[in-house]
């Protein structure tokens, strides 16, 4: 068993202290690509469903004065359909991938999402149903297949890593995120200005603009399905899930012809390290139960839950309400202007957001995420977004009817989110668990962060046309209590996974 031993050891030693190389720049951009995808469906519905009710709901007044049609809870469910199927997929998924094993997973995900991509921006009234029901249903059992690529992209791509890089390649695979809003954004303008003809003359042909911002999705989602189907099981899954310590060993072989290997000059000492045997790990019920019972686990599951939870009650309602939002501070023209002005100028509105605030966010995170830190660019995030969304409440009244003083403000406050908890709340979970657990809890954490979504969606977002400043001083408690858990989470900046796991394993020398 210390023959074994050792060689799991330095294996996973080799794979923490390689170099960045081929393969991980692999590994990074099949999770990124399917990750972008996810962005782009979840957010794209943003400018589309004003769109649709423009075009199936002539009696609609687009300044948003009047009643949404069914009233404004059914919009709100029109935006957490998808998150209701994150929900469950994140769980799902998570279970799955942890009991059946990251490969055998990876790539379902994307084939749900292709099926209903195409069932979605082909949707139609069907008899007593009409199309806001119809593709609601499609969202849903969309946002299953991307629920489902959360714990499989952030997990494939946590155990490849090294530690070095970890927080460095995670980051990069979740600012695809910023990528897939902004090619939303970038489609919607395309056509718009491809299709000014067609719409001035009839502004029902906005019909089509809709339906191909929903379906460009599947084209990243086709390019990325054949490298997910043909990557190769996780080694830390394979040797401690599975218990075949050969065949972990030659995959991290493999993983590191393609990269440069650093000289581990630290021996392996029985004394020093505390290894568990190579047998199966129990990631039974029981397992987790057992795991779980311990304070020092639960503390950190709950951080990175509530965490999660925290910020996506404010980062989606403000993202999936950013239209409403530019139409509220008058950005956008009065419908009367014509369909073609309005939405044309929805969607430069939404670029220079996306552009000003939330890109530059993900890049600064990737940079500093290995030299600042998990927790401290989380802490820094979720503070600067409470200060700013505070003042946004505060002044409300005074700054609403002043357009560039009010984007400044908003952009900042997508900058901090993007730079801070938005990417974090990703990059953590998929460090802090064991590998029997880890797509299990990473799940969980996400899944708590959908829940915040839909409250925020759907229970404090309509609250948006009355009272507009009432969620943004919401927000900005719900932010700051963000901060405050932060605290329950340890720093996993250049520790290995097996010590980050809480299982009695320090692997030195990585």
């Amino acid at each position: 068993m210390a023959v074994e031993s050792e060689k799991r050891w330095k294996s996973f030693a080799k794979l923490d202290t390689a170099e960045l190389g081929w393969f991980h720049l692999r590994s990074v951009i099949v999770a990124g690509t399917g990750f972008f995808t996810d962005a782009y469906d979840i957010f794209v519905i943003s400018q589309a469903l004003p769109m649709i009710y423009t075009v199936y709901y002539p009696e609609y007044n687009v300044t948003f004065t009047s009643s949404y049609p069914g009233g404004k809870h059914l919009d709100a469910w029109m935006k957490a359909s998808t998150s209701w199927g994150n929900l469950v997929g994140q769980i799902g998924f998570g279970i799955l991938a942890d009991k059946l094993g990251r490969k055998k997973m990876y790539g379902v995900e994307l084939i749900i999402m292709i099926v209903c991509t195409i069932g979605s921006c082909l949707a139609a009234p069907i008899y007593s149903l009409n199309i806001l029901v119809i593709l609601s249903v499609w969202r849903f059992f969309l946002g299953v297949g991307i629920g489902g690529d959360y714990p499989m992209s952030a997990i494939i791509t946590s155990e490849f890593a090294n530690v070095q890089s970890r927080g460095f390649l995670m980051a990069s695979v979740f600012a695809m995120q910023g990528a897939g809003i902004l090619l939303g954004g970038i489609v919607y303008y395309a056509t718009l200005e491809g299709m000014t003809t067609l719409i001035q003359a009839d502004y029902r042909s906005i019909d089509i603009v809709w339906r191909l911002g929903l379906g460009i999705g599947i084209i990243p989602a086709i390019i990325a399905l054949y490298f997910r189907l043909t990557i190769p099981e996780t080694p830390r899954y394979t040797v401690d899930v599975i218990g075949d310590t050969n065949k972990g060993t030659s995959d991290i072989d493999m993983v590191l012809q393609l990269n440069k290997v650093k000289e581990i000059s630290t021996t392996w000492n029985q004394d020093e390290v505390a290894v568990a045997n190579t047998t199966t790990k129990n990631n039974s019920w029981s397992g987790f139960k057992e795991y779980f019972c311990k304070w020092q686990n639960t503390k950190t599951l709950i951080g990175t839950a509530y965490c999660w939870f925290a910020l996506d009650v404010a980062w989606y309602s403000l993202q999936l309400n950013q239209s409403t939002l530019l139409k509220t501070i008058g950005y956008t023209p009065d419908f009367n202007a014509g369909a073609w002005a309005y939405f044309r100028q929805s969607a430069i509105g939404n670029l220079i957001i996306a552009v000003g605030g939330s890109i530059p966010g993900y890049i600064v995170c990737i940079l500093l995420i290995e030299r600042l830190g998990r927790k401290k660019i989380q802490i820094i995030g979720f503070v600067m977004v409470a200060i700013l969304l505070a003042v946004l409440a505060g002044l409300w009244n005074t700054i609403q009817g002043q357009r560039e003083g009010f984007l400044v403000l908003y952009i900042l406050v997508q900058f901090f989110i993007q730079f801070g908890p938005n990417t974090t709340t990703f990059v953590i979970p998929g460090e802090v668990f064991p590998t029997r657990f880890r797509s299990t809890a990473f799940g969980i954490s996400a899944a708590a962060g959908k829940a915040g979504a839909i409250i925020g969606i759907q229970l404090v977002g309509p609250s948006n046309d009355s009272n507009p400043a009432l969620p943004l001083w919401i927000f900005a408690g719900v932010m700051l209590s963000g901060a405050l858990a932060t605290f329950l989470l340890p720093e996993t900046k250049d520790k290995t996974l097996e010590e980050l796991s809480n299982e009695g394993e320090v692997i030195i020398g990585a």
